[in-house]
């Protein structure tokens, strides 16, 4: 399970930080990460890491977003800074790994951007 936390309302040029904690039983995946979608628009991928602490930004996320992974690799953590009202969206937590046809998708999150 994919627990995500961390979303709300911030003005324009705000910071918000999210997380996604993995619980359960031993969780040992290839990719985490963040997806988002805003009212009207298709989803779109914002942020990823692997287990190895590669990581991969979606267009609107560089140079303003920062993915990281805690040490215990069961949780993962956007920071997100410089926000805009394009921001708004609904945040998906999701993680790959060996077995699954297509990435699991947990908890979402609202992220609104006043401005």
């Amino acid at each position: 399970q994919l627990q995500a936390s961390g979303g709300g309302l911030v003005q324009a040029g705000g910071s918000l930080r999210l997380s996604c904690l993995a619980s359960g039983s031993a969780f040992s995946f290839n990719d985490m990460g963040w997806y988002r979608q805003a009212p009207g628009k298709q989803r779109e991928m914002v942020a990823s890491i692997t287990n190895t602490g590669a990581t991969r930004y979606g267009t609107s996320a560089k140079g303003r977003f920062t993915i990281s992974l805690n040490n215990a690799k069961d949780a993962i953590y956007l920071q997100m800074n410089n926000l805009s009202p394009e921001d708004t969206a609904v945040y998906s937590c999701f993680a790959d790994w060996d077995g699954l046809d297509r990435p699991y998708f947990g908890q979402e999150t609202q992220v609104t951007v006043s401005s």
